[in-house]
């Protein structure tokens, strides 16, 4: 007889093997850019090597720059083994350190928008820098969060990933064409707002004139004077007279001062007219601002290519800046003062470097604020503003006449200038002006370099009214607005206007809504 044998439970099915999260690590090209940045850090290194040779101990130069290559260059490849991130379904993970371990943890949703730099070299790699936009850079360096360098393929990938996240309904600054269809069915595209071509650029470089390349070469002479096998310096006129001599040239050049002088200013508008058309090619070759769904996005840079965007609603107040002598052709400047930071390296956002009103009002409009007309009721402030002026004027008419008491008849161009710095302050008290546009409030002030700020009553955090015993018995007082963003809590103020305005106005801005 067959035993029947009692069905014995079914065995627990083994748990699925969970999947291992899919860390990834920076590019190899990491550690070549470390041996790049290996060129400025040996600087550091070069009192210790100057020390070695001071003391007679020639021998040991050579084991110690050895010994600082492979210290460094272990350092840095302990730091790309150790470095590795995973990004996630809403999150992305940064785990760094070689002794002492971070791990951090960013949601997709705290950040604001992914930034792309490449510089020269890591362009020439495919490689880029990607920095997350949280908000909480002004915190500190602690705080940043970047990739030093990944493929430019993955750093694209992941901005589209994240911006793909984040990509809830988002209605665009209100604008007078939005009612057109044609309008509102690209409202959600990304549309080109300004860019620069070369020929923009040239122009743009030559208003941008500047002698700081004299000054770097002139430096870097004084430097290394020492050095050089010969004794010449091209900024003395009396070298050049010496080797005029060796030829039997000093008489001309004596006799011809006027064409030596010529010239040098000749020399000098040369080099201030390159070194502006250089720095505005460097900095801005291929500048597109474009405007996305949630932001404005900046591109430029010929060594070094920046990608970075400024949310609309991150934006505080917009900044229009200009020349004595570039608003005489009608071109300026237009930065924008946000939440959102720059790198660091700025305190404002540069959205429009080079360019007419006609071309800066579009983009005014995408931020929902307005630039005041020149013939609008423009209020003044009081003539008071030019004491600061006076005070140095007095300074140097006494220190002048001082010196004239002692027997330096230099001394007499003391109170010439005082004379000149007063009337300068007099005359550029009358471009501190402002304006109420009901909803914002434009703040224009500078004679060489006007600037005007456009503020909006919501972007105001703060109203501050500051009076002392100069403005007090004048029934006078200082309007000082706190708002938030750039490098820090910048300030915008309304100086010597009278303390019954300040009052309403203080009143009127402090009861407008936070700005979106």
């Amino acid at each position: 007889m067959s035993e029947s044998v009692a069905a014995l439970p079914a065995a627990p099915a083994a748990p699925a093997a969970e999947a291992e999260p899919d860390w990834q690590r920076l590019h190899p090209a990491t550690l070549a850019l470390a041996i790049v940045r290996l060129g400025p850090r040996s600087l550091n290194f070069l009192p210790a090597v100057a020390a070695l040779g001071f003391t007679g101990n020639w021998v040991w130069i050579v084991p110690a720059i050895l010994a600082f290559l492979v210290i460094s260059l272990v350092s840095a490849w302990l730091k790309w083994l150790r470095f590795r991130f995973l990004v996630g379904a809403d999150e992305i993970v940064i785990e760094s350190g070689i002794l002492s371990r971070q791990h951090r943890t960013i949601p997709f949703d705290r950040i604001q928008d992914v930034g792309i730099e490449q510089g020269l070299i890591a362009r020439a790699l495919g490689i880029a820098k990607v920095g997350f936009e949280t908000g909480a850079g002004g915190a500190g360096k602690e705080n940043e969060a970047n990739l030093d360098a990944i493929g430019l393929d993955a750093a694209q990938a992941l901005r589209t990933t994240i911006r793909a996240h984040r990509s809830e309904p988002a209605t665009a600054a209100p604008t007078a064409a939005s009612a057109d269809p044609a309008v509102a069915a690209t409202a959600g595209e990304d549309r080109l707002l300004f860019a620069m071509g070369p020929r923009r650029l040239l122009l743009a470089g030559l208003f941008n004139f500047s002698l700081a390349a004299l000054a770097v070469v002139g430096a870097g002479m004084q430097f290394f004077d020492g050095l050089l096998p010969f004794d010449f310096n091209v900024f003395d006129p009396r070298d050049w007279i010496d080797i005029a001599g060796q030829y039997g040239l000093d008489q001309w050049v004596i006799a011809h001062r006027w064409i030596a002088g010529l010239g040098a200013l000749i020399s000098l508008l040369f080099i201030g007219f390159a070194s502006g058309i250089a720095t505005m090619l460097l900095a801005n070759w291929g500048f597109r601002l474009t405007r996305e769904p949630r932001s404005l996005r900046r591109t430029r840079g010929l060594t070094t290519r920046t990608d970075v965007a400024i949310p609309v609603r991150r934006v505080q107040a917009a900044i229009l800046v200009t020349g004595w002598f570039r608003r005489r052709f009608g071109w300026h400047e237009l930065r924008l003062q946000s939440l959102a930071s720059d790198g660091g390296k700025e305190k404002d956002h540069q959205v429009v470097p080079f360019a007419q009103l006609a071309d800066i009002d579009p983009v005014l409009t995408e931020i929902a604020i307005a630039r005041a007309a020149e013939d609008a009721d423009w209020q003044h402030s009081h003539r008071i503003v030019a004491l600061g002026g006076f005070v140095g004027a007095t300074g140097a008419t006494i220190g002048g006449l001082t010196a004239v008491s002692f027997g330096q008849p230099l001394g007499w161009l003391g109170p010439v200038i005082g004379v000149l710095i007063a009337l300068g302050s007099l005359f550029a008290a009358r471009f501190h002006r402002w304006i109420d546009l009901g909803e914002q409030i434009a703040i224009r002030r500078g004679m060489w370099k006007p600037k005007t700020t456009l503020l909006p009553h919501a972007s105001v955090q703060s109203a501050d009214l500051k009076t002392d015993f100069i403005l007090r018995p004048l029934g006078l007082a200082t309007l000082v607005f706190g708002v938030p963003g750039g490098s820090s809590l910048a300030s915008h103020e309304i100086p010597a206007i009278p303390l019954g305005v300040a009052q309403a106005l203080r009143a009127r801005i402090l009861t407008a809504k936070t700005r979106a």
